[in-house]
């Protein structure tokens, strides 16, 4: 008896909506400490704001392949002086196979989810690596960074989705 994938007939066409992680990498990270060494004695008795910048970019590669890059920048300020600052650009290579009206949703929700996990990872050892607690961002709502953007094509200023948390 063979195992037949759960997404396919028995001709081995693939049925209903498809999404497949075909790859991830980083793309581009940055970690700077630009007030070292004496912002680690400032840290000691204050603690940091930490604002979160998001944004997420799709590309197409070729028929139904896809390139989403999740970009994150996080700034942690201690009165003026920036802590530390952290820039990844975490990508993933996905096929997508849905009806054209769930395709922006699916690159802009749920490929981003699948990529979150570990590019908080990532930014958990490069601030650990670089002397600091491991910053563990929180869960991040793409659903709401979604509608946001929507929002703002509607009012004709979409310009990427960026979204602060």
């Amino acid at each position: 008896m063979t195992e037949q994938n759960p997404n396919q007939n028995a001709q081995g066409q693939a049925e209903g909506p498809t999404l497949s992680v075909n790859g991830q990498y980083i793309k581009d990270l940055s970690f700077e400490v630009p007030h070292a060494p004496g912002i680690f004695g400032e840290l000691a008795r204050n603690q940091p704001e930490i604002p979160i910048n998001i944004d997420i970019r799709a590309n197409t590669l070729q028929d139904n392949v896809y390139e989403v890059t999740l970009h994150l920048k996080v700034d942690a300020k201690l009165a003026e002086k920036s802590a530390f600052i952290v820039e990844l650009a975490f990508a993933g290579i996905f096929t997508v196979n849905v009806p054209q009206e769930h395709l922006q949703p699916m690159l802009l929700i749920e490929c981003p989810r699948l990529l979150f996990p570990f590019a908080r990872n990532i930014i958990a050892d490069v601030t650990r690596d670089g002397g600091f607690p491991p910053l563990m961002l929180q869960p991040i709502d793409f659903v709401a960074l979604y509608r946001q953007r929507i929002g703002q094509m509607q009012q004709g200023n979409g310009n990427g989705q960026t979204a602060q948390a």
